[in-house]
């Protein structure tokens, strides 16, 4: 029964471990944490060029990773070009921004 016991919970320490260690971030993969909070970002920049009416929002592509907003397209002008990254950088939790975007 002591063996038993003693088995049980080796097993469940190495579950909780492997579980545990399933969220851990890397340098290429995000935890999950990390994502949830990316996702939010991602919404908040979006809402914001929307939300810009010199902006279409619909020209605009936006990915993030760990806060580093990446933005992609293509736009009509430097001018929205300049505007997109302005509005993204003004975002909380952005922690930079990657340009992306070209002229149409």
């Amino acid at each position: 029964m002591r063996i038993n016991h003693r088995f049980s919970i080796l097993l469940l320490a190495a579950a909780a471990f492997t579980t545990l260690g399933g969220c851990a971030s890397t340098a290429t993969q995000e935890s999950t944490g990390q994502y949830m909070d990316d996702t939010a970002i991602t919404a908040k920049v979006k809402a914001a060029i929307f939300n810009d009416p010199t902006l279409k929002s619909t020209e605009i592509n936006v990915e993030t990773f760990k806060g580093a907003v990446q933005l992609s397209g293509f736009v009509g002008s430097q001018a929205d070009i300049n505007r997109a990254v302005s509005v993204t950088q003004a975002v909380s939790g952005v922690r930079s921004v990657k340009n992306d975007m070209r002229l149409k």
